[in-house]
């Protein structure tokens, strides 16, 4: 019977090791799936005409981030523009290019992992939004820049983080939330179903090691959520083609914010698509006036 008994410990052992192997595995798997390509930026403000200087800003876990300062009068509002997943920062001057020429101070932010910033082990939105935290704490310190006159930009993941980091950042000036998801748990099961992956039991378990790595809930995170911790206003932009994140999302956000303190622009095109903004361009410009002060005096 002891022999017996030890044989079959010994086989639940050996089952359980072969468990934790083939999880250990699994978890590297969806690390490497999940990982954000790094896209090295292909253009700067000088190809469109725009005078800028290359800074280095700390951030968190001792990496430093690479962002492109575009100056203007001294004492006029500044933004910080932030890309989205797997992009840069030229695949914002689109966008950068107008914002300067109406007379912001721009900061063209890389978050870890991409483009010109240091590698980390892993990005997450709320690691974007610790980069524009710290971004934002860096640009509050330079010559000219009216810390008090200070909005947030970003597109896609970089939408969701600006929401993220208003809602813990006093003193934000206004925040423009680009194509932004409203949860991070639909998102990622919409991106399951894109690549054929059954919800249960893998794409369960996957939501719940991701939301272990990041180190946060997806519900403490979502857009959805952090938009209503806000106190700044909030403009919300989206297009009502965009095949990526569904309109929905940003009538979700938006039902969800402080009345009278979020507002939607919806606009033709899909995700990434900057051009049918410069036809509203005034409306974005308007709200920034109104909310952070005239750019020119």
């Amino acid at each position: 019977m002891d022999h017996w008994f030890a044989d079959g410990f010994l086989g639940v052992g050996l089952a359980l090791a072969a468990s934790g192997l083939l999880l250990l595995g699994l978890n590297a798997l969806i690390r490497r799936g999940l990982r954000a390509p790094r896209v090295e930026p292909d253009a700067t403000p000088a190809d469109l005409g725009l005078a800028y200087r290359q800074v280095s800003i700390p951030t968190c876990r001792g990496r430093k981030l690479g962002a492109w300062l575009l100056p203007a009068d001294p004492g006029a509002p500044a933004l910080i523009l932030l890309h989205g997943w797997g992009g840069n920062s030229a695949m914002m001057l689109p966008l950068a290019a107008p914002l300067h020429q109406a007379g912001y101070t721009l900061l063209c932010v890389d978050a870890r992992n991409h483009g010109m910033s240091e590698a980390d082990n892993f990005s997450s939105m709320p690691r974007f939004a610790e980069d524009l935290a710290q971004a934002l704490a860096w640009l509050r310190q330079q010559p000219g820049v009216d810390a008090s006159r200070i909005g947030l930009v970003g597109h896609s993941v970089g939408g969701a983080a600006v929401l993220l980091a208003a809602s813990r950042e006093a003193g934000v000036g206004a925040v423009v939330s680009l194509s932004a998801f409203a949860h991070p748990r639909s998102m990622m099961r919409r991106w399951l179903a894109g690549m054929g992956i059954p919800y249960l039991p893998l794409g369960w378990y996957m939501l719940r090691y991701v939301e272990h790595a990041i180190g946060h809930r997806f519900d403490a995170i979502a857009p959805v959520h952090t938009v209503a911790r806000v106190a700044c206003p909030v403009l919300l932009v989206h297009g009502d083609a965009d095949d990526t994140v569904p309109l929905a999302d940003a009538r979700a956000i938006l039902a969800a914010g402080r009345e009278g303190r979020v507002e939607l622009l919806e606009l033709p095109g899909g995700h990434d698509e900057f051009a049918a903004l410069e036809a509203h361009l005034p409306r974005l410009l308007a709200f920034l006036t109104r909310h952070l002060g005239p750019p020119r005096a």
